[in-house]
């Protein structure tokens, strides 16, 4: 059995992820969007991570498309759809604010490709 801790592992991640970016650009508008377009690029890439209690066979091959799954909560069910932007955008609105209208992402990584 996972501790418990183990659940919320990826979001402390994120969150650190964010800090640091507006650590390091600065918390103006346009730096908080840079922030969310590394935060987004990431995310995008980090979709076919699969946390361990929920794999089929252990290890999982770099190769093998990710397997729907549900997550253990929310955010981590969330968090794994995000081959759909507007599922990546909703979870930037959780940590750096609401999207500005202007704002356009599209993302460089297809996990399901």
């Amino acid at each position: 059995m996972q501790d418990p801790s183990c659940k919320k592992q990826e979001v402390v991640v994120v969150t650190q992820h964010n800090n640091f970016g507006l650590e390091h650009w600065g918390s103006d508008t346009r730096r908080v969007e840079k922030t969310r377009t590394f935060m987004l690029e990431w995310l995008s890439f980090m979709c076919r991570y699969i946390p361990v209690g929920l794999l089929e066979r252990v290890p999982q091959k770099i190769n093998e498309r990710p397997p729907y799954y549900m997550g253990r909560n929310y955010l981590e069910s969330l968090m794994a759809k995000c081959q759909n932007v507007g599922d990546c955008d909703r979870t930037s609105e959780m940590l750096l604010g609401p999207v500005p209208n202007d704002f356009n992402f599209l993302p460089k990584h297809k996990a399901n490709a």
